[in-house]
């Protein structure tokens, strides 16, 4: 019998006029003819259901048909994995994965060149913007002829999803995500920005976020390496274009991915991860060769570095730091430079308003090295605990942890235990919506020691686990992308009860003689605030939420605390 022909199973791409990108259907039903053509080869399953109640699918393929996570995970092999279509508008990666993934199933020679690297996909994460399709979302966009949406059925952006995990999909990804444990993560995109000669450009993981030998292996290794073997490939590639200012001409930075990306997200599981952006204004089948020619470069050197990849992941997830970084940010006093292929920037008065424009001159081009940023440091730390102790009744914050991993044990019994409390002192809110939540920009606390009454069934997080990282950069409240900014704890941000003012005024009269701390908080308040004594409800307002007397102790007290003695 010959063997199948790359025509029997040329992808809705091929088969096309190279301006149109495969459906959902058809990219489901393609698999699934692979799936069954090759069942030795590849396993291609549902792994879960979208908010709009439509099936999310996932496929395996190794190289000596072992398919099935338990044994795969037990053999201790290197995964790669590659997922596709979080932004349908942005669907390049949906069908070079499709032809990847052929190649892959039809070639021996292919397959055998995996060694024992585990080739894990998602085709579509997306799938309801997926079927969302139209061809006018991407503004800034040539090509396709039509395309799915940004935006999934709840309308949110899932490349801002994987910490809040407001929608199914994030749900299923984060449970997906943790028991396939990927070395590399490859997440395709399609970029917005400036105009440059480059097809394709690349979003790493911020290496000294991501940290220690792990992060000196991305940037010292494992990018330049990719760099290189796309330039052989007549691909060559760019960091991400982020400029410092307007234009690249000035310099670029990179992009710090916080958890609520991908690769950020990824960064919580020692994962490296990587966001190619084709540049939107090249043509669609340069964009999904290049899109194709990364991906196949990057598994290509996770399989030739699988151990010492893995090898890096274990020391890290061992690693048990005195203090844990929470925020980043650029070091703008240690560029490096990158020899930068650009076009001439034009700025011109608008035809539609008084301002000046810009565009780009591609007539114009230029070669020049330019500042790349590429190195931040930590803002903030926090001193590691021992351990947290996350209350029963906080249970989305709970599922959230178990989801990624987190081990806890429950308490027995009812105890009493001194820990670290935060007191929320100040939170400013975005004014609009961001991602459906009224995201927490800045967040003031205090820190305190205080006997905490625990009850049995209170979950205790001990540090001294693999997943350490995800639980600090998640309950931490001032670290980037953490549960209190998200706001799942507002509801303590709320006083519970109120008074009348007619019986108040009597009452406050008695505290502050009562009270010589608030006595002296008051004579504060009144020589910052002289213009609002004679404002009732703030002189009364000021006094309730400081008195002691009426004090409610789970007010604006992070529930969540820290245990530190050994």
């Amino acid at each position: 019998m010959s063997a199948p022909s790359h025509t029997e199973f040329a992808t809705p791409f091929e088969q096309g006029n190279s301006n149109q990108t495969a459906t959902w259907s058809q990219t489901v039903a393609f698999y699934e003819h692979l799936a069954a053509a090759f069942p030795q080869v590849l396993r291609f399953w549902q792994i879960g259901t979208s908010d709009n109640g439509i099936p999310m699918h996932a496929g395996v393929i190794t190289a000596d048909g072992v398919l099935d996570l338990e044994t795969l995970m037990a053999q201790g092999r290197s995964v790669f994995f590659n997922n596709n279509g979080i932004h349908p508008g942005e669907p390049e990666g949906i069908d070079a994965c499709m032809a990847l993934v052929r190649d892959l199933c039809t070639s021996a020679p292919a397959r055998a060149a995996l060694g024992s690297t585990v080739f894990l996909f998602i085709p579509v994460y997306n799938v309801d913007g997926g079927q969302n399709r139209q061809a006018t979302s991407r503004v800034n966009q040539d090509g396709p002829e039509s395309f799915g949406f940004r935006g999934n059925a709840l309308h949110l952006d899932l490349n801002r999803d994987f910490i809040k995990c407001d929608s199914l999909a994030a749900q299923v990804f984060n449970r997906f995500f943790t028991a396939w444990d990927p070395d590399v993560m490859v997440d395709t995109h399609t970029s917005n920005g400036a105009d440059y000669s480059y097809t394709m450009t690349l979003i790493p993981t911020q290496s000294d976020k991501l940290g220690g030998g792990l992060g000196d292996f991305l940037r010292d290794t494992m990018v330049p390496a990719i760099f290189e073997g796309m330039a052989a490939r007549d691909w060559p590639t760019c960091p991400y274009v982020n400029p410092i200012k307007q234009t690249p001409d000035d310099g670029i930075e990179d992009f710090l991915e916080t958890p609520r990306f991908s690769t950020g997200f990824a960064a919580l599981h020692h994962t490296i991860g990587f966001m190619p952006e084709t540049h939107m204004l090249k043509p669609y089948p340069d964009r999904v060769a290049a899109m194709g020619a990364l991906v196949a470069t990057v598994l290509a050197f996770t399989v030739k570095n699988a151990t010492q990849i893995q090898d890096l992941r274990t020391q890290a997830r061992a690693a048990r730091p005195a203090h844990w970084p929470l925020t980043w940010a650029p070091d703008y006093s240690r560029p490096s430079t990158f020899l930068f292929k650009g076009y001439q920037a034009v700025h011109s008065p608008s035809l539609l308003g008084n301002y000046t424009r810009l565009s780009y001159d591609r007539s114009q081009p230029w070669k020049k090295e330019i500042d790349y940023v590429n190195r931040f440091n930590a803002q903030d730390t926090v001193q590691a605990p021992r351990a947290y102790l996350i209350p029963q009744a906080w249970r989305e914050v709970i599922e959230r942890l178990q989801w990624n991993g987190v081990h806890m044990t429950r308490l027995v019994a009812d105890q009493t235990l001194e820990a670290r409390v935060y007191r929320i002192e100040r939170v400013t809110f975005r004014p609009d919506a961001y991602e459906g939540h009224l995201f927490h920009d800045e967040v003031t606390l205090s820190t305190h020691t205080e006997m905490i009454a625990a009850r049995a069934g209170d979950y205790l997080l001990d540090l001294d686990q693999p997943h350490a990282r995800y639980a600090v950069e998640t309950l931490e409240p001032f670290a980037h992308d953490s549960f209190f900014r998200w706001g799942f704890f507002n509801s303590v941000l709320e006083k519970k009860e109120n008074f009348s003012d007619y019986v108040f005024e009597d009452t406050a009269a008695q505290m502050l003689r009562d009270e010589p701390a608030l006595r002296l908080k008051f004579e504060q308040w009144k020589l910052s605030h002289p213009e609002l004594l004679s404002d009732g409800e703030a002189v009364l307002g000021f006094l309730f939420a400081h008195g002691q007397r009426h004090r409610e102790p789970e007010w604006r007290r992070y529930p969540v605390v820290a245990l530190m003695k050994r």
